[in-house]
């Protein structure tokens, strides 16, 4: 049952992943340029997600370096998909009405249900209470809400399979930034970076000084968090580099301020595109007129007050 929990079913949904990059690759060979290009990228993907787990770290690297050859050099496109009639779109939305959230709002809802879901893993003869696997947590609920999304909508095969492999290819290649950028907050962990950043902060920075190593600390985490797009990558480097030594090791209590450093890195994720599950994205679903910075100069504003907030909250709660 353990296994089953951690290592087997977690797997089933990235096969289903898998799944869906295989079907857009098909689709690809209708498109009427990159046609080559596109199959291979998503392809390439469906197999990394699908296969991941069996295929030599090697082999994986260098399939991400061939997509993204594909993608600098312009080979993956979007293609031409048919467009449904402005009276259908009216109907369809007047038929379903406010329903179309309820499916996005499960995912969330159930997600944060089996959050609390607890299973015992045994290891020299103790039982230690577990959490289950996040891709078990998000992909039982995207399950029921594909199930709920269809008894409310009702497609037809066909419409849901073009636009499934429409919404996929519009997203593109920043479908993959979260995975590759958190994997690069593990490598520059690792690789001592957090280390390298105390001793640049500790030359500048004076000892001892509580505000000016709060500031520092959340304007770190602001700007890492725009460089690597997100603040999970972040957090482990610059905390350790600079929140740990200029702000913990003053007195400060390390689970307020590990929280309020999370989440002012956030406040660096609404103002990078970078962060391309955030701001590129919805871009290119809405088809905004600036597929890139519409949604970031939104949110700057609200971003740059909020860095004052986490200054203020981190000093005030945090000692």
């Amino acid at each position: 049952m353990t296994d089953f929990l951690g290592i087997y079913f977690p797997e089933i949904f990235y096969v289903l992943c898998g799944l869906v990059c295989f079907l857009t690759a098909f689709r690809a060979r209708k498109n009427e340029s990159a046609r080559v290009g596109t199959m291979l990228f998503w392809t390439l993907t469906g197999v990394i997600f699908a296969f991941g787990k069996l295929l030599p770290p090697v082999a994986v690297g260098g399939m991400l370096v061939v997509m993204g050859v594909l993608t600098v050099t312009g080979q993956v496109k979007v293609g031409k998909f048919k467009e449904s009639t402005p009276e259908f779109r009216k109907a369809s939305s007047e038929r379903i009405g406010t329903k179309i959230f309820v499916p996005a709002v499960a995912v969330g809802l159930i997600a944060l249900i089996l959050s609390f879901v607890k299973y015992d893993v045994v290891k020299d003869g103790v039982a230690t209470p577990t959490a289950l696997n996040g891709a078990i947590m998000t992909g039982v609920a995207c399950v029921v809400a594909l199930a709920l999304g269809i008894v409310i909508c009702r497609p037809k095969m066909s419409e849901t399979k073009e636009d499934t492999s429409r919404l996929l290819m519009q997203v593109g290649a920043a479908c993959l930034l979260p995975q590759l950028l958190g994997a690069l907050g593990s490598v520059f962990s690792e690789a001592g970076v957090g280390e390298v950043i105390s001793g640049m902060i500790s030359a500048v920075v004076p000892q001892g000084n509580i505000v000016v190593g709060v500031i520092v600390y959340v304007a770190g985490m602001v700007i890492f968090t725009m460089i690597m797009g997100n603040a999970f990558a972040a957090f482990t480097v610059i905390t350790a580099g600079i929140g740990v030594p200029f702000v913990i090791a003053q007195g400060g209590n390390p689970a307020i301020i590990g929280v309020l450093g999370m989440t002012a890195g956030y406040c660096g994720t609404l103002m990078t595109p970078m962060a391309a599950n955030f701001n590129i994205v919805p871009c290119a679903v809405l088809e905004t007129k600036d597929p890139k910075w519409s949604v970031i100069r939104a949110q700057v504003p609200m971003a740059l007050m909020m860095i004052v907030v986490h200054v203020i909250l981190m000093l005030v709660l945090g000692f």
